[in-house]
């Protein structure tokens, strides 16, 4: 909840309080004018008498401030207030009018001492609450929590990262190299689809490789950057502290971390980190704008899926600075004969039951090509949701997509899956991985794929059933054993 203090109460500070009164959080008025705090009071807003730029007052506040709004009449008080507010609540978002006729030294000083400033030419209260709410503040407590760390920031994506998760990672990064927080993006696991590695390179992003749980014992600060919780989608132990977690994806469980910032309401986590470098006013080099308007790109299945009006306005904030050109050899890479290989057994070994495909792919050498049949085979006719799985590392990692259906996908593979091992995502996007366990111990490759198959799709189809509303499948059109086993995977 936010809490605001309003610091003078001029023309502009009235319109502020009347319109704060009825959004969210808690507003406190300060006002040497005993008339305006009578008023104030008779609508029941919180506000007392005093002078709002008496630090003695400030330092006596009896409860954290989020935001403070300078907004007297006058310059001078202005100027006062705001200096006194930077000081005696240094963590807070201070919003400053300059008032009437301020001088070119009181725009000065009330500039140094606020984040924002407000000129009497702009000063409409929508405007100014525009600038102070949940939006605006996220920023700042990020920004503050940065310049706290002590140590570096290890970012975390999820295994084998995608574009969304890579573009959020290097984001991040920046922002932490502006508040003066040295940090690396991480992740475990490879980097194996041909567009995600085609990106790393053409806009030279530096990655670290994660090799055990422990290697990010030497930084002071983590941060989980396109998921929520450690050990799910990531080889951090479940119990590890998390600092700051920016997603988008619905959660399945409380998230608990010191700054956390989840949206599901956005197509991408890049918008989120888009939205950061626009409000703290950190510029943006091609690189790290290429790739988060890749990254918008493709979990909105170019702007076509989830999309939202923040994405839209932060594909329009990066597009000055991204470079087409890069972004069109992107798209355009080479396809590896793995990928073909695990392609062409998920048609293969697909399984089809009215319009929902299920497929077995065998052993993987790569986890991302997993992610590339699923959305290929929607293709087929008649077919509008699809499941595509392997078994790589004693894990079965599982790829669904839906497009036109009435299901929300991330639920079904969460009622299915969670059981035995994790499972998240969107409506229409989302994945799972579980182990093993016992199963790893059948005789052959091709005995255990086929106890594989049979309980995936057995818990999957059973999940579905129990929907409400939900009609017994048609016939079941089982096009083949698991007699060619491919390889290859990725998720989101």
């Amino acid at each position: 909840m936010v809490s605001r203090l309003v610091l003078g109460c001029g023309s502009v500070g009235r319109a502020v309080v009347g319109i704060a009164d009825d959004r969210s959080g808690r507003t406190l008025v300060l006002c040497a004018d005993e008339d305006r705090v009578e008023t104030l009071r008779s609508s029941s807003v919180a506000a007392k008498r005093a002078d709002p730029t008496d630090a003695a007052t400030l330092a006596a506040l009896d409860r954290p401030v989020d935001v403070v709004v300078v907004a007297a009449d006058d310059a001078a008080t202005n100027r006062a207030a705001a200096e006194a507010a930077r000081e005696h609540c240094p963590d807070a978002f201070v919003l400053a009018y300059t008032g009437e006729d301020a001088t070119d030294g009181a725009r000065a000083a009330i500039d140094a001492a606020a984040d924002r400033v407000i000129a009497p030419e702009t000063a409409t209260a929508d405007r100014l609450l525009d600038r102070i709410g949940e939006e605006t503040m996220r920023p700042r407590r990020l920004w503050v929590l940065l310049q706290e760390l002590e140590g570096p920031l290890a970012i975390l994506t999820h295994d084998n990262p995608d574009p969304d998760a890579i573009a959020s990672g290097v984001a991040l990064r920046e922002i932490a190299a502006a508040a003066g927080c040295g940090a690396d993006v991480c992740h475990f696991g490879r980097v194996t689809h041909e567009e995600n590695r085609a990106m790393i390179n053409l806009l030279d992003l530096d990655l670290h490789t994660l090799t055990s749980p422990e290697a990010v014992d030497e930084y002071g600060g983590i941060a989980l950057v396109d998921h929520s919780r450690p050990g799910v989608n990531d080889q951090l132990p479940p119990e590890t502290a998390i600092d700051v977690v920016i997603d988008h994806h619905p959660p399945r469980a409380p998230v608990e971390a010191r700054f956390v910032d989840l949206r599901s309401d956005v197509g991408a986590t890049s918008t989120l980190l888009s939205s950061y470098l626009r409000r703290l006013d950190i510029p943006v080099g091609a690189a790290v704008a290429n790739g988060l308007l890749y990254g918008i790109r493709v979990d909105t299945k170019e702007f076509s899926r989830e999309v939202s009006t923040a994405d839209f306005e932060a594909a329009a904030f990066l597009l000055p600075a991204a470079e087409e050109d890069v972004l069109e050899r992107i798209e355009s890479p080479s396809v590896s004969a793995e990928t073909l290989g695990t392609l062409a057994s998920a048609i293969g070994n697909r399984r089809v039951e009215g319009t929902v495909l299920t497929s077995c792919v065998g052993e993987l050498g790569e986890r991302d090509a997993l992610a590339q049949a699923a959305d290929r085979l929607l293709d087929i006719e008649g077919v509008s949701t699809t499941v595509v799985y392997g078994i790589l590392d004693g894990v079965v990692y599982l790829s669904g997509r839906t497009r036109g259906a009435d299901l929300d996908l991330g639920e079904v593979l969460r009622d299915a899956f969670d059981p035995i091992g994790s499972a998240g995502g969107h409506a229409d996007m989302a994945g799972a991985q579980i182990p093993l366990g016992l199963l790893s111990d059948a005789d052959d490759g091709e005995s255990l794929t086929g106890i594989v198959s049979d309980v995936i799709d057995d818990r999957f189809f059973e999940a579905l059933a129990s929907l409400p509303g939900a009609r017994a499948p048609a016939d079941a059109s089982v096009v083949s054993p698991m007699d060619a086993p491919g390889r290859d995977d990725s998720e989101r």
